[in-house]
């Protein structure tokens, strides 16, 4: 469980061809060692071969098969212990508490996956047997199922190091459809990384699976993420990330001479409501649920509340008051990266600037310290103003949040038109209230992808109901989730086989049905035999 800052190549640890880099630790601004190497076109070839090579076995293996590798590759990440955790928050400044709930997630989501597929129901088997009497025209055996698209590459994202990177929810759920994964691992994070990718190559190895059934490469984002994307062999992409990196490969994937799907996840204001009698009433503890969502994680949470709505008058100013004295007596915290503080402040700087856009709080400072920090800010703006603006519909990725003062429900109304698509969205509302705003609610739902009352959207649950997509810009399909058993559904595609000799059917496909699996034959759910 040593880093050796080498790269995962079929089934192989080797060397990167295109130079070395350190990771830095966000709190102090320090290198880490040791040296780490990059990935060079040539390596990437190779991953790519390896993956496609491995493809038709993976993609064919039965699914208890399958399962097992994803259950062991959850019990050689628990394995790592705490070098995994002393690593991952050297390389994030993320607390020890977070580090060990995301790979407590993480692990969870694998074997939720295992879980998922032994049902079968991923499969959507459907069969429709001959009908060879029928008149005008006789019918031949038609049966239809999902199966994998292929070799899939992988974006880490820098907020999660470990739910959304090396062996998160993409690369879970790619797995988990019988797809070989690609991962092109962050350089916030790469000594977590490798970490995570050598617990999944012992369980590959201990579970027999082709050994391009997973690599791991380093390098630049630009040069080796637009060559695994441009990879003839590759099938799709997962990617969590900005606006601009998202779209950069969404382009890149569109201009191939075989266009690909790229499922991305960029961001999102995650809009709350404020109704009046949910203020009226509840003001106040509304108003330190709000800060602590907020702030929670530096605010670098892509379902961070950076938008707060309501109509003028005492019970919101009361929210605003509570909000900003809480929201002062937050300090600044550790970001995930140079970058990603950057990019903070000249984003709070953008938007404070704006006509009409007021600074209501700022928190703690953090003079004197080292490392990258991001100062909680809470900012206010006329609806009237918000509206005409569209640079306020920006994201500001860290503690910073908009209050949209509106006038009256019709201004409300008028505010959430203006707004692109969501991640989330969230109404605080007194019992009963939600009745009279059915506008307001429709207006909501059509623009995210999940819908909370009464809480806040910071906290994913990994379940079989979640729903972590949105219409664009939120995601680049909206027809999609990244976090849920449903995500595996990205990385499958139906096939038909008409007229199939029977004894060639895949298992699930047969009369017998050995997995004992749901099927819609003849348009009815049955697990019967034929």
């Amino acid at each position: 469980m040593t880093i050796t800052g080498k790269l995962l190549i079929n089934g192989e640890w080797i060397d990167g061809q295109a130079g070395t880099y350190h990771a830095v630790d966000p709190a102090t601004g320090q290198e880490l060692s040791p040296s780490l190497s990059k990935a060079s076109i040539e390596q990437v070839k190779q991953a790519v071969a390896a993956a496609e090579a491995a493809s038709s076995e993976f993609r064919r293996m039965p699914l208890q098969k399958r399962a097992g590798f994803l259950r062991a590759c959850a019990e050689e990440i628990m394995a790592l212990g705490e070098t995994l955790v002393v690593r991952a928050m050297a390389e994030t400044g993320l607390p020890k508490a977070r580090i060990e709930g995301e790979r407590g997630r993480t692990c969870g989501q694998l074997n939720l996956f295992a879980d998922t597929i032994l049902t079968g129901e991923f499969l959507d088997v459907r069969i429709d047997t001959a009908l060879p009497d029928r008149q005008p025209l006789p019918r031949l055996d038609l049966r239809y199922m999902n199966q994998a698209i292929g070799p899939v590459v992988v974006f880490g994202a820098s907020n999660f190091p470990l739910a959304f990177s090396v062996a998160g929810g993409d690369t879970a759920s790619a797995l988990a459809a019988g797809c070989p994964v690609l991962v092109k691992g962050h350089s916030s994070h790469p000594g977590t990384s490798e970490l995570v990718a050598q617990a999944i190559a012992r369980a590959a190895r201990s579970t027999a699976m082709p050994a391009g059934v997973f690599s791991l490469l380093m390098g630049s984002g630009r040069e080796v993420g637009s060559a695994l994307v441009s990879a003839p062999e590759v099938k799709a992409v997962g990617f969590t990330g900005s606006f601009a990196g998202g779209m950069t490969l969404v382009r890149l994937a569109a201009e191939r001479p075989e266009p690909i799907p790229v499922f991305t996840e960029m961001g999102s204001l995650n809009p709350v409501v404020l109704l009046p009698g949910a203020l009226e009433k509840e003001a106040e503890k509304i108003a330190e649920g709000f800060i602590g969502s907020l702030n929670l994680g530096v605010g670098q949470f892509c379902t961070n509340p950076g938008l707060v709505l309501g109509i003028e008058g005492p019970s919101l100013d009361r929210f605003v008051e509570s909000a900003a004295r809480h929201l002062a007596q937050q300090p600044a915290g550790v970001m995930l990266n140079e970058g990603i503080s950057q990019a903070y402040s000249q984003g709070v700087a953008t938007i404070s600037g704006q006509p009409g856009v007021n600074k209501m709080a700022v928190g703690e400072a953090r003079d004197g310290k080292p490392g990258f920090c991001g100062q909680p800010t809470l900012l206010s703006v006329s609806a009237a103003d918000f509206i005409v603006n569209h640079q306020l519909t920006e994201e500001m990725f860290g503690p910073a949040s908009i209050l949209v003062r509106c006038r009256d429900l019709d201004e409300l109304l008028a505010a959430l038109k203006s707004l692109k698509g969501q991640l989330t969205g969230t109404i605080h509302a007194a019992a009963g209230e939600m009745a009279d705003y059915e506008e307001l609610i429709d207006e909501l739902s059509q623009r995210v992808g999940r819908l909370l009352v009464n809480g806040f959207p910071t906290g994913v649950e990994v379940c079989h109901a979640m729903v972590h997509g949105g219409p664009f810009p939120a995601t680049s399909d909206v027809r999609f989730t990244s976090v849920g058993t449903a995500a595996i559904k990205r990385f499958l595609r139906p096939i038909c086989l008409q007229n199939f000799p029977g004894e060639l059917f895949p298992e699930a496909l047969q009369d017998s049905n050995p997995l004992n699996i749901w099927r819609l034959v003849n348009g009815e759910r049955s697990r019967s035999p034929l």
